[in-house]
């Protein structure tokens, strides 16, 4: 069955798919040109723009290429130079959505409204929500109140755009002074008025913080966001409980701010079903029509992410002002794509400023110790986990994974007993939480507690019946057979984990010592050389390298230990 909003996009799809394998004949710059569109196969379109740049200066009235050159800049957010090749791209009889979403976006900035009802009128058009949303508030930017209206309600009448066109119109009901008008849109039930999203809820308390309804925005306000907001949300309750109107940036507040928001939008509803290169193009769009919008940038940024273009969402990021409430947000993500980028130094930098820029907020405190646990500096880990625990109530819901994670960073550091009390914290906020049950499971059989072989095997078995397709896993669910002498029962489980996670050389070392002990010497063998091929530490490379020398039993006594004796597997009759 199609989504909601296929017609949508189908066609933007389509043409965006055309931008990046269209053929372009007699190209005297072929390097550029094939460069550029394998750039734009992967999204990365900041490459693409450069090598469409130079490969349109030799052949510039190749519209094919045009095309291609307009889409790659509409992905970088460089819309003035899309538009300028828009137009006579769209002149000498191209068309294309991307060079339409270029022209609607330089006017709306522009705040010439002219300029998208010619557009619209000339059939160039984007798709039906966006041309009827961009018509809409082209009327509130000419003071047309009434023909907005009207073309809001063309919008919510439209099949699967109910929701959208009731937001918008709610917001320009609230911009025009109506705002019981617009609180009553929001008052709705979802099927008929606006279903709840973040930015939407926020408007709506905003609304009632106008009209004076403080009690009842403190109430959607708990119930939607809860006990620990982020900053933007927790600066609105602060003015919610004090009865005072927020001082804060409407979520829009000009005709052009609407047309972001609508751009914005329609790249946040087709999350999940669209690839993230197309939804680029909407976002990057959004952000250049509201440069002041810090939702833009973050959105965009969190799609560069998502394509892998880390050094640009990092860019893109620290777009957002300082002052902004949602700077906190955008500069824990700018840390995460500074430190996907593999600047990991840089990323611990952006969040130690951070604590103590904010330090009353402890998700910072969170965010660096998840960076330091990534760079294997766990008693930096450590120390900002403590930092994030004791910023946050008791009853935050994110203190199970800070436990888990410092449990982690103090097993790392040879501190057992600190790791273990720190697993059995987060077992009891969590208990069901598969990944701390195989955690503590695994690591006391690793670590030989006998005495707490049962107990751990328990934790396994829960934790695979939640995810049972986890490699490592089931790894942990053969590891407690072999250390408890049933190694026949081993076998099937460490051949699954092995499957599941072929290339780990953890599981394909344990699945030869598992060989090893039922006989198999041959696979045993041919399962540690597969183990060193997959580059593990020094220390577990030495020892794999040991076991091809000698055999796993010479290895055992040397190192001073005893395996546990075979348990023989019972058998009916």
């Amino acid at each position: 069955m199609p989504s909601r909003l296929s017609t949508v996009f189908t066609q933007t799809a389509i043409a965006a798919t055309l931008t990046l394998a269209s053929p372009v004949s007699a190209d005297p710059n072929a390097g550029a040109y094939l460069a550029a569109r394998q750039a734009g196969i992967i999204g990365d379109y900041s490459a693409a723009a450069g090598y469409f740049r130079d490969a349109l200066l030799s052949d510039a009235n190749n519209l094919s290429l045009m095309e291609q050159t307009i889409t790659a800049f509409v992905g970088t957010g460089e819309i003035q130079s899309a538009a300028r090749i828009a137009r006579p791209f769209l002149e000498a009889g191209g068309e294309s959505q991307i060079a339409n979403i270029a022209l609607m976006a330089h006017a709306a900035r522009a705040q010439d409204w002219d300029t998208i009802f010619e557009l619209i009128e000339a059939g160039h058009e984007i798709g039906p929500l966006l041309d009827g949303l961009n018509q809409a508030w082209a009327y509130m930017g000419k003071g047309e109140l009434d023909h907005a209206l009207m073309r809001f309600d063309e919008v919510i009448d439209a099949p699967g755009l109910r929701s959208f066109g009731q937001q918008h119109k709610a917001l320009a009901l609230a911009m025009s002074g109506d705002l019981e008008g617009a609180s009553a849109i929001y008052a709705l039930p979802p099927n008929e008025g606006v279903i709840p999203t973040r930015a939407s809820v926020v408007a709506h308390l905003q609304i009632l913080c106008q009209l004076g309804e403080f009690e009842r925005a403190a109430n959607i306000s708990s119930r939607v966001f809860g006990n620990n907001p982020e900053p933007e949300i927790a600066a609105l309750r602060a003015a919610i409980n004090a009865g005072e109107v927020p001082d804060l940036e409407r979520v829009v507040s000009t005709p052009s701010a609407g047309i972001s928001y609508a751009f914005r939008g329609l790249s946040d509803i087709l999350a999940g079903e669209a690839n993230e290169r197309y939804l680029l193009l909407y976002a990057q769009a959004a952000r250049y029509i509201a440069p002041q919008d810090a939702n833009a940038h973050i959105a965009t940024a969190h799609l560069l992410n998502a394509l892998d273009q880390y050094d640009d969402a990092a860019q893109t990021f620290a777009q957002v002002a300082t002052e902004d409430p949602a700077y906190y947000s955008a500069e824990i993500g700018r840390a995460e794509a500074l430190r996907r980028a593999g600047r990991s130094v840089q990323a611990i930098e952006v969040l130690t400023q951070l604590t103590r820029s904010h330090p009353e907020l402890p998700l910072s405190h969170a965010s660096l110790g998840d960076i330091y646990r990534r760079d294997e500096q766990f008693a930096e880990a450590r120390a900002s986990y403590t930092a994030a625990l004791d910023g946050y109530p008791e009853t935050a819901s994110i203190r199970w994974w800070l436990l888990y994670s410092r449990g982690i960073s103090n097993e790392r550091l040879d501190n057992w007993e600190d790791a273990e009390a720190d697993f059995r914290a987060a077992l009891l906020v969590n208990p069901n939480d598969p990944s701390v049950l195989n955690y503590l499971g695994y690591s006391m059989v690793d670590r030989g507690f006998v005495e707490n072989y049962d107990e751990a095997l328990a934790m396994i078995e829960k934790a695979i019946a939640a995810r049972p397709d986890s490699g490592a896993i089931v790894d942990s669910l053969a590891w407690v057979y072999y250390k408890l002498g049933r190694y026949q029962e081993a076998v099937a489980p460490m051949e699954r984990a092995a499957e599941l996670e072929p290339n780990d050389p953890i599981i394909s070392d344990h699945l030869g010592d598992v060989y090893w002990m039922v006989g198999r010497d041959v696979e045993a063998r041919f399962q540690w050389r597969r183990a060193l091929s997959f580059e593990p530490e020094d220390a577990e490379a030495e020892r794999i390298r040991r076991k091809l020398t000698i055999g796993l039993d010479a290895v055992y006594a040397e190192d001073g230990q005893t395996p546990a004796p075979a348990v023989e597997v019972a058998t009916g009759d």
